[in-house]
């Protein structure tokens, strides 16, 4: 791999990743050197099985965790070198974060939910209201702008929380498990609406997901085992 040139090419750059966590009086390693670059507007799968250190590598790519030891470059900058509040605003501006879980706060409508990232930037609530309406349009929802997350379906949920996600027009997607807590057809919708948008707008797509056929819908597939890539393959053109 052509590392050392490419930070400033790539969107995510990871540099010897190891990240191990005391267990009694030794260390339990769940990243062993995983080294990995991905370029902007790539739509990637991140799959293992339970344990492999799949969500331990996505949280390390959106800075949530930081490495024991290895560098983690987003769009160019090395983020061992930042301080937390510099961490922090990389987080709200240039990576957008879906959950499987949704996490979004049950007192709000829709629209306000969308429009929360935006609040913590500084912006008016009108000007981020009138921002979380166009995600929501985009995502489908323009009928349910005040609707609370009672009153929405589980894939309403999570094309809110993909609104959310991309309100502040990040650079960097992250899913983890979007579909893990929706029926079939409606993963089938959330999956083909998150390859849409980064199809039309560019927005590089990350999911960890244990789903081998939406791993397949991806560009490209970097399998983990026991904490290390066991293949980074990418579909047949």
């Amino acid at each position: 791999m052509n590392f050392p040139d490419q930070q400033s090419q790539h969107v995510i750059c990871l540099l010897g990743i190891t990240r191990s966590y005391p267990a009694g009086t030794t260390l339990h390693t769940i990243l062993n050197n995983v080294s990995l670059s991905v370029p902007a507007g790539q739509s990637c799968a991140i799959v293992g099985t339970s344990g492999s250190g799949k969500s331990t590598l996505l949280n390390i790519i959106g800075i949530l965790d930081k490495p024991t030891s290895g560098q983690v470059f987003l769009a160019g900058e090395d983020m061992s070198l930042v301080s937390e509040d510099a961490r922090a605003k990389v987080r709200n501006q240039i990576i957008g974060f879906v959950f499987q879980g949704f996490n979004l706060l049950p007192r709000l409508n829709a629209l306000d939910n969308v429009a929360l990232p935006l609040l913590y930037r500084g912006f008016s609530r009108t000007i981020a209201r009138q921002k979380a309406q166009l995600q929501l349009e985009r995502v489908g929802l323009s009928e349910r702008l005040y609707h609370r997350p009672a009153d929405l379906s589980g894939g309403q949920r999570q094309r809110v929380a993909i609104a959310r996600a991309l309100v502040g027009e990040p650079e960097l997607l992250l899913a983890d498990e979007p579909t893990g807590n929706l029926d079939h057809d409606t993963a089938e919708d959330i999956v083909a609406l998150l390859l849409s948008l980064n199809d039309k707008f560019g927005t590089t797509l990350l999911i960890v997901t244990h789903d081998e056929k939406i791993a397949d819908r991806m560009e490209r597939c970097i399998r983990v085992r026991d904490g290390r890539v066991a293949e980074d393959r990418y579909a047949p053109r």
